[in-house]
């Protein structure tokens, strides 16, 4: 052994030091908010924990308030889901180019000018998906009817109650895959 080796610690060393224990560190994800906007409006949520809650909500206004009344209660509701899932960071929704009578688009263009409106207040990005895009991947076909999407969305493990709540998963779906952007 060299003479120069210390044998035990110096008078003058620090004693040994604990290994460093570091806190677990969770990885919150975004926020994804999913919409088929209608009088019925599906709607898919995915949590900072990963989780997916979906649903409906009817903003139909009853027989003694005025038309403005859907959009109110639609901005109310918006509200409620971003304290309640956590900040939304994204928000994606059904971009219907045609429909089938003049009051489904008039309910069609409210909603949208309600969420854009509080989409951009909030600073939340938004994007609108093709209704073709969307059924063509839930279904591998752009034209598939309503009830094949619904079968597409319970064969991946959801049980959605209508059309409009497997439109919402169809379109979260995308949003979380490589076709719908960094999610």
């Amino acid at each position: 052994m060299a003479s120069t080796t210390l044998n035990a610690l110096a008078p003058c060393a620090s004693a040994p030091v604990a290994p460093i224990k570091f806190a677990p560190v969770l990885i919150a994800l975004p926020v994804i908010l999913a919409l088929d906007l209608g009088s019925t409006t599906g709607w898919a949520l995915r949590s900072r924990d990963g989780s997916i809650t979906s649903g409906t909500m009817t903003f139909r206004p009853s027989r003694f308030e005025g038309g403005g009344m859907r959009y109110l209660r639609f901005r109310a509701w918006l509200d409620e889901i971003a304290k309640l899932g956590g900040p939304i960071d994204r928000i994606a929704f059904e971009e219907v180019r045609r429909h089938v009578s003049t009051d489904s688009s008039h309910v069609y263009g409210g909603l949208l000018a309600t969420l854009t409106a509080w989409a951009e207040q909030n600073v939340i990005p938004y994007q609108g998906v093709p209704v073709g895009t969307i059924k063509r991947f839930a279904t591998g076909k752009g034209n598939a009817g309503k009830d094949a999407v619904i079968a597409a969305i319970k064969a991946r493990g959801f049980h959605p109650t209508d059309d409009n709540e497997a439109d919402a998963l169809a379109i979260l779906l995308w949003a979380l895959s490589a076709q719908g952007g960094a999610a």
